[in-house]
């Protein structure tokens, strides 16, 4: 390789840009299958089996057909378009694995709160968690078959949404469905990004 193929490879990775991305929301509502139906990569995945004394701790009401679950976080990646890359951490659902979200979340871009309509309730820890920490998020809902259909508007009434937080229909088993999601949360976050920027600059 010459000195100019050298200084062309090093200003390529110089453009590329990865950034961070949250999978979270409720146990069961198919975070795991989000990250591993998009992801570019065999996903990293920390599951376990579950077992007669996790059903003291774990409201499987819905999902009584899961038998694994996520006891520390998924990784994924995904190219959006050339130079961008998303890297995918997918977060525990049950209460008990909470305190590691203060890790996962740590230089998050933004995060996707997956919601299921059928425990619609499940997903308020992850948008109070968000809002609270003022991390850009949007709301997907993850339509499983026999669920009842509801509108985006319905369900960020129904979660009492701030203003402006985005809320999309998904299958979490569909790379494109998930792709586009992806792709609404960098365009919502950039936007937050740069108003929170401007807003700071026009301080005295």
């Amino acid at each position: 390789m010459d000195l100019v193929d050298a200084h062309s490879e090093t200003v390529r990775d110089e453009a590329d840009m990865a950034l961070k991305i949250l999978i979270a929301g409720g146990f069961g509502v198919g975070k795991t299958t989000l990250v591993g139906s998009v992801s570019e990569i065999r996903p990293l995945r920390t599951e376990e089996y579950l077992s007669e004394v996790g059903e003291t701790v774990d409201d499987t009401r819905g999902v009584d057909r899961k038998a694994t679950t996520t006891v520390a976080m998924d990784f994924g990646r995904i190219t959006i378009r050339q130079g961008l890359s998303l890297y995918l951490f997918g977060t525990p659902g049950q209460d008990r694995f909470w305190f590691l979200w203060d890790d996962l979340s740590a230089g998050a871009l933004g995060a996707v709160v997956l919601a299921d309509t059928r425990r619609l309730a499940d997903c308020f820890p992850a948008v109070d968690y968000f809002e609270n920490r003022r991390v850009p998020f949007l709301v997907a809902v993850n339509c499983f078959p026999g669920a009842r259909d509801y509108g985006a508007d319905d369900v960020s009434r129904a979660l009492d949404l701030d203003s402006g937080t985005p809320v999309v229909l998904c299958d979490a088993r569909d790379r494109d469905s998930g792709k586009e999601v992806l792709i609404r949360l960098v365009e919502h976050a950039g936007r937050m990004h740069t108003a929170r920027m401007l807003d700071t600059a026009s301080r005295p």
